[in-house]
């Protein structure tokens, strides 16, 4: 069946442009008002509407997808946002970068996971890191180290050596227990008790 296609002009109304294709149950149509362009494609199962005025461009559909060969740039002067109701997902083959001039926050309501295949790094104030990696995992810093716990820590391995390069306090407000297949305590002078 051929489409039936019509041209209304109304001095108020403006300009509408219709082309009905009743085999595919397909209508579209452009109106121009003179505020406001509308393009419009309806079918059985949905409709996308594209409206543009002087100020802004409204983009309404079922499924909206961009595909360029090259570059994609979207640059803005006002605060964006990106929102799904559902999964977000932001993949790229090469490196990815997220960098602000400001504070960057990632918080998630449930688990937020970092995994790294060779290494995950984290370096606050320039000399404190915080390195994940096959070989091992290590936490340095330049200045003070504090762990706190405010029930337990518990640091456990098959060897474990702590040593202070100048004075070194182990102390307890309850019992102390040091014991050892074997315990050595050595020094130039030992007190006990």
């Amino acid at each position: 069946m051929p489409l039936v296609c019509t041209i209304e002009m109304d001095k108020a109304a403006g300009i509408t442009l219709t082309v009905v294709n009743a085999d595919a149950s397909i209508t579209q149509t452009i109106v121009m008002d003179g505020t406001k362009i509308e393009i419009k494609v309806a079918g059985d199962s949905a409709t996308s509407t594209i409206t543009q005025t002087s100020e802004k461009i409204a983009i309404a559909c079922k499924q909206f997808e961009v595909t360029a060969d090259e570059t994609i740039t979207m640059t803005s002067t006002k605060a964006s946002s990106f929102t799904s109701q559902d999964t977000f997902l932001v993949q790229s083959t090469k490196d990815a970068t997220i960098t602000s001039d400001a504070n960057v926050a990632i918080s998630g309501a449930q688990d937020v996971t970092v995994e790294g295949t060779t290494k995950v790094g984290l370096t606050g104030a320039s000399t404190n890191t915080l390195t994940l990696e096959s070989a091992g995992a290590s936490l340095k810093t330049t200045a003070t180290l504090s762990l706190e716990g405010t029930t337990q820590i518990s640091a456990k391995g098959a060897m474990i050596e702590a040593k202070a390069d100048g004075m070194m306090n182990l102390e307890s407000s309850g019992i102390a227990t040091l014991k050892g297949s074997m315990t050595n305590v050595q020094g130039n002078l030992v007190n006990l008790g």
